[in-house]
């Protein structure tokens, strides 16, 4: 048997060795060949650790090529990978630990003392850590690690990786990806936006997330593309890698802050032949100054957790501003009625999608996979949207109330949870507006109970250490009384209504 993830990234790696893979800002480089013999090296580690086939290994450290190596290991060793965002707090870990029950969990060396306890009451049998130069214990054991010989055998339908995701109620799911899933999506991705060897990607997005770990970096090691390997967004570093690159992808966060830089020009941009944005909308002012900078039209894209990537906008033909293109192929879509129909086009509907890249389940969560997942394949998105006359996709809003801020997920109920256990709130409703730079932005809106004296301040400062930086509100608001319909429902939509313009003018 074969590996089919590993078996189809490594391919280039086998047939073509020492061809450079990654370059840094220093210049210096790393082949594919050398990437894949560090990788065989992790996977004996972990298998030496312990790791079994369908075993899972958690992951919170920071981005290097190192962890890279970590993520193809796992997979290589059999395992099921799973990423964390570095800004998760203790708190928020322990859920994630206590319900994947991972073999090792590796985090950065400094965080190590507080993770342990953690890892410790969800039966981690192994904390090993890597920091942000690719050091720690793990990789003292892999580089004493003889490489693995030959992939574990796993099959299409075993899980490769697990996501977290949630919806507005309830505690996050861990949504099961299986080889199958990330590898369709990947080939459909590499075909639709043309990625050969001759590219050369910037990589400035996390690895914890799908973007910029399934769909940036299995891209680029399924075409044979180079990467420019950035540890984050940072402009300058951007810019300079500009005129040798050839594709960038990001989040409507990125072209905001490089308009913002004068170096911005169409002869900057010459070399460039792709553009690409998602994880959250982009506005349509942004699509236009890029072009008028750049030359270039942005490519926008739909995908969420459960799927990876479900729509693009066309490589060649029109791309619309507001849209995110047509289903990729492979990839149905239909748009839902409230009562089981599909809808005419031009109406409103939720989002449906069936195919390869669709997920297996959440995560010991039954339920919620007959819920959102059903019997035929169809998966309840949650999303609304509406075809236009064209049969592009538009998405005008989310049924779940998810806020998208800076391309990161924000579940507006576990904002809230942990905004009403403080002293002097009654009540909260979270909810997320337009903002110029992060698409959007997290609004906490807040009824004091009159016990005790209440300030943006103080509640911001409270919440920091249970919540990551990117779901801390920009602005919390007071108000006598939320809105409500007659059924008692807080009237979300409304809130967002009135405070749309609290960023943008």
């Amino acid at each position: 048997m074969t590996n089919t993830l590993i078996d189809a990234l490594q391919k280039g790696a086998k047939a073509n060795p020492d061809r450079v893979f990654a370059r840094f800002p220093d210049g210096a480089t790393r082949s594919r060949g050398d990437l894949f013999k560090g990788a065989a090296r992790m996977a004996q580690a972990l298998i030496t650790l312990g790791l079994a086939p369908g075993d899972r290994v958690a992951v919170q450290v920071e981005k290097t090529l190192v962890a890279l190596e970590l993520y193809l290991g796992t997979v290589m060793a059999g395992g099921v990978f799973l990423p964390l965002n570095t800004a998760y707090t203790p708190t928020e870990v322990e859920y994630f630990l206590s319900n994947s029950t991972p073999t090792v969990f590796v985090c950065d060396p400094k965080k190590r003392t507080a993770l342990m306890p953690v890892a410790d009451g969800a039966g981690c049998r192994h904390v090993e850590t890597l920091d942000a130069d690719g050091a720690g214990s793990l990789a003292d054991k892999t580089a004493i690690a003889a490489p693995l010989a030959k992939a574990v055998a796993r099959g299409n339908d075993e899980l490769a990786a697990i996501l977290y995701t949630s919806g507005t109620t309830g505690r996050s799911k861990g949504a099961m990806l299986s080889h199958l899933a990330l590898l369709s999506n990947s080939r459909a991705l590499v075909d639709h936006w043309r990625f050969t060897e001759e590219d050369m990607l910037i990589h400035a997005l996390p690895i914890y997330h799908t973007h910029g770990l399934f769909v940036a970096s299995n891209v680029a090691l399924l075409s044979g593309a180079s990467v420019h390997f950035l540890p984050g967004f940072n402009a300058d570093a951007i810019l300079d890698a500009m005129p040798d690159a050839t594709a960038l992808m990001g989040v409507p966060t990125f072209y905001t802050r490089l308009l913002a830089d004068p170096r911005l020009t169409k002869s900057h941009a010459a070399n460039m032949r792709l553009f690409i944005s998602g994880s959250a909308p982009l506005l349509a002012e942004t699509h236009k100054e890029w072009e008028a900078r750049t030359g270039h039209r942005i490519l926008e894209r739909y995908g969420m957790t459960e799927t990876n990537m479900n729509t693009s906008n066309p490589y060649e033909g029109e791309r619309r501003a507001g849209t995110v293109g047509f289903p990729l192929p492979g990839v149905e879509l239909r748009i839902m009625g409230e009562n089981g129909e599909e809808v005419p086009k031009g109406e409103i509907g939720i989002l449906e999608v069936r195919g390869p890249n669709v997920f297996s389940g959440y995560w010991h969560m039954p339920e919620k996979t007959r819920e959102e997942l059903r019997e035929d394949g169809w998966f309840i998105t949650g999303d609304l949207g509406r075809l236009d006359e064209d049969g592009y996709v538009i998405i005008v809003g989310r049924g779940k109330d998810l806020v998208i801020s800076g391309g990161f997920n924000v579940y507006p109920k576990e904002v809230e949870e942990v905004i009403d256990d403080l002293g002097g709130v009654l009540e909260s409703a979270v909810i997320g507006v337009p903002h110029p730079d992060f698409g959007e932005a997290v609004v906490a809106v807040v009824v004091p109970d009159g016990g005790q004296p209440l300030s943006e301040e103080a509640i911001i400062a409270d919440i920091s250490v249970k919540l990551a930086k990117f779901k801390q509100p920009k602005k919390v608001i007071f108000l006598e009384a939320l809105p409500r319909n007659t059924m008692g429902k807080v009237q979300k939509a409304a809130l967002r209504e009135s405070y749309a313009g609290l960023f943008v003018g």
